[in-house]
This record gives structure tokens, C-alpha cells and sequence, in this order.
């Protein structure tokens, strides 16, 4: 998984929707980290709308596609 590089971050789990129903439709591979660990640590989303433990839920895609998964996610903005 070394190959694998952050194409998106959010904490807003409707942009985070949002982004991977983009990449599903362009047809990118990608891998959701800590989606659903963010209750499960600590004191879960306590302050804000991610742990800070785990930190916001992120995308990544290898570095392949990095440039194409950007492109299909600029218009998603937090």
C-alpha cells in the first residue's frame, strides 16, 4: 500500500459521499481511511466532526490515478 497517496480529506461525511460516488462513476480504485473508526477512540467526535486521534476521514488512490482522481474531485470544495 506504499503506492497509495491522499487525494481527498474530509470531515463532512457528505462531501466524503460525494467523492466516492465521483470516483466509483469515473471507475478509480480507491480505499476510504478512517471512515469508520471515527466513534471508536477516546472521546469519538467529541469537539469536532472527526477524531483526532484517527483524524478525518481521507481517500487515496495509487499514485497512478492521483492526477485523474483530482481532477474528477476539484469541484468538491469544504
Amino acid at each position: 500500500m506504499s503506492d497509495l497517496v491522499t487525494v481527498f480529506e474530509s470531515s463532512d461525511v457528505a462531501l466524503l459521499a460525494l467523492a466516492k460516488a465521483a470516483l466509483d462513476q469515473a471507475g478509480i480504485r480507491y480505499v476510504a481511511q478512517s471512515e469508520g473508526i471515527q466513534d471508536l477512540f477516546g472521546v469519538g467526535r467529541l469537539f469536532s466532526s472527526y477524531n483526532f486521534i484517527t483524524g478525518a476521514p481521507r481517500i487515496r488512490v495509487t499514485t497512478a490515478n492521483a492526477e485523474r482522481a483530482r481532477q474528477v474531485l476539484s469541484e468538491l470544495h469544504e
